[in-house]
This record gives structure tokens, C-alpha cells and sequence, in this order.
């Protein structure tokens, strides 16, 4: 029997096995668990096993295929909360992700260079005076937050802002804007 032979007789099996089998992988829906039953039964027929065998029985080892597919799913499936602080300062994966108003690309650049600054050899009172500031406080509602002058904080600001320029050799123009060296 030729494969669009066997296949079109039992894709109504296999498409009812992934039905009864949906929900069972996390992330894997019916469509995905019927291809890949479409898939293993392809690359049988193309390495010649199916031949001589009757049709309960390719249908079996197509559902046989997915519970072990599903089981191999699940051991590598890592299921983690969005409340569930991941990091030493208490920050959750709904901190991380992106709300969505601004693109993917920006928001990752963004954050990666925020972190990128924060372990960049700063002391504990440049790293709160760096959050704080770029919490959105003043450099006076920063100062009056952490018990110190707003001089102070504009000193270290500078000093922050010099590290930075020497770690990535950048400039930073008038307007505030940061160029690469």
C-alpha cells in the first residue's frame, strides 16, 4: 500500500488520538501532536516498516510515539511563576516582560544595558542612587530618599555616568544621547 493510501485511511485515527491526547503537554496543541504522529509515520514508511502490518497496529505505535514524545516534553518543561521572585532583588517574570507598548528589540537593548550598568563594578550606593534615579525620582527626591545631600547624588551620577563611558568607550553629546567610540 502506498503512504497516501495508508495516510488518508488512518488521519482520521491519528487526528482523534491527538484530540484525546491534547492538554497533556503544556505548550502542545492538537495540531502539533497530530503532525508529529504524521512525521513518525512518514519516516517509518520511508525506512519500510509499516509493510505487512495492519492498520490498528501503525495507528498503536503512532499513539505509543506521541505518549513517549509527550513524557520527553514534560521532563525538559520548566513551569514558572510570573509572581515568583527570580533574582536577588525580588524581581518576578512580570517585571521582565514586556507590557507591550514598546517593541521587543527596544525593551530587551533597554534592559540589557540597565543591567549591564548596574553590575558594572558599582558600589551599593551608586546602585540605589542608579535606581532610584531611574525609577523616575529627582536627583532632590533621590537624595532626600536615601538620607543625602543632591549634590551628593549628582556626584554620584557623574561617577556612574564615567564608569559607564569607560566600560563601552562612549560620549555622551549634549543632548544626552550616547555615542560609540
Amino acid at each position: 500500500m502506498d503512504f497516501e493510501t495508508l495516510f488518508k485511511k488512518i488521519s482520521p485515527r491519528l487526528k482523534r488520538i491527538a484530540r484525546n491526547h491534547n492538554g497533556h503537554g503544556f505548550f502542545i496543541d492538537e495540531d502539533d501532536l497530530y503532525q508529529e504522529m504524521c512525521i513518525h509515520l512518514w519516516k517509518n514508511y520511508k525506512d519500510g516498516q509499516p509493510t505487512g502490518i495492519n492498520e490498528a497496529y501503525i495507528v498503536k505505535g503512532c499513539e505509543f510515539h506521541i505518549l513517549n514524545y509527550l513524557r520527553k516534553v514534560r521532563e525538559k518543561a520548566r513551569i514558572v511563576s510570573l509572581e515568583k521572585p527570580i533574582n536577588e532583588e525580588g524581581g518576578t517574570l512580570k517585571d521582565i516582560l514586556p507590557d507591550g507598548k514598546e517593541p521587543l528589540d527596544k525593551f530587551i537593548d533597554r534592559n540589557l544595558t540597565i543591567n549591564d550598568i548596574k553590575n558594572n563594578g558599582f558600589s551599593k550606593r551608586e546602585k540605589e542612587v542608579f535606581s532610584l534615579l531611574l525609577s523616575g525620582l529627582t536627583v532632590r527626591e533621590t537624595g532626600k530618599e536615601l538620607g543625602i545631600s543632591h549634590v551628593m547624588v549628582i556626584k554620584y551620577k557623574q561617577r556612574i555616568i564615567k564608569k559607564w563611558q569607560n566600560k563601552c568607550k562612549t560620549k555622551v553629546t549634549k543632548n544626552g544621547k550616547y555615542l560609540l567610540l
